[in-house]
């Protein structure tokens, strides 16, 4: 990969783009750093929807004048797939969804340090120690809830407590999901591997209600039909926008874990 994406990145965060720069892509063939394609154009790679990403590409080019050619996908795949082209690939930019995506390319060797003006924007626990990318945006994992359903009392401190009898049938999961994914990642690193089986299977010995995706856990929470659910907490925000209320009027509610507990992931 090419070594000038560090100063694009650099122009993308500083052009107000700040989904991007979350790491740049590196090769030894020679191109001069900073500089695009002879055509005005780089290569992102994008595990986010072009729905939020495309109207900050917009903004960039507007501002710089460089064109950026986008191939969108899942996280994971966008991964697979440098991993799998290697120095070969034509990406510049990788935007990933999770920690987990960056950290399985970094250790392969194929991104560049970004430069420091880019870094120190970002607190240090939110980027990796050697510079070679930043968090950019961040979503917590919550567990929402219906007040009507759930007793405030009820609310556990820690996720690994909704494997307990008491929750059985009453928790929305969406296994398939990313963010779902690397919350198990995460539970992993800070319990262990051990610990994090025993987690997942306990939930599947309780009951889950299993949903393609966070969208419907929250929708079936609103409308009562599930008492709970783990997912991430701007969805609810987002559906109080979208009826034109204020969230501390929606028929759910929004509880964060506490004390650092791994259910309280920032992604």
């Amino acid at each position: 990969m090419r070594v000038r994406s560090t100063r694009v990145a650099a122009a993308l965060f500083a052009a107000g783009a700040v989904l991007l720069g979350a790491a740049a892509c590196a090769t030894d063939n020679g191109d001069e750093p900073g500089n695009p394609d002879s055509d005005g154009s780089i290569t992102l790679y994008s595990g986010r929807n072009e729905s939020l990403i495309g109207p900050l590409l917009q903004q960039f080019t507007a501002e710089t004048g460089i064109q950026v050619e986008v191939r969108y996908g899942d996280t994971a795949q966008m991964a697979a797939q440098l991993l799998n082209e290697g120095e070969r690939t034509p990406a510049d930019v990788y935007l990933a969804q999770d920690a987990g995506a960056l950290g399985a390319v970094a250790n392969s060797g194929m991104f560049a340090t970004l430069p420091p003006e880019v870094v120190e924007q970002v607190s240090a626990m939110y980027r990796r120690s050697d510079g070679e990318w930043i968090g950019i945006t961040g979503r917590s994992r919550v567990l929402i809830y219906h007040p009507d359903l759930v007793d405030a009392e009820e609310l556990p401190d820690s996720v690994l407590d909704l494997t307990e009898p008491h929750w059985n049938g009453r928790i929305g999961l969406a296994p398939t999901n990313g963010s779902f994914q690397a919350f198990v990642t995460a539970l992993r690193v800070q319990h262990g591997d051990d610990a994090a089986r025993a987690w997942l299977e306990g939930m599947a010995g309780n009951d889950p209600q299993i949903r393609e995706s966070n969208g419907p856990i929250v929708a079936d929470v609103i409308d009562g039909r599930i008492d709970a659910g783990l997912t991430n907490h701007y969805y609810l925000f987002e559906r109080a926008k979208e009826l034109g209320v204020d969230v501390d009027e929606m028929s759910a509610r929004l509880h964060y874990f506490p004390g650092g507990d791994t259910g309280a992931l920032i992604n």
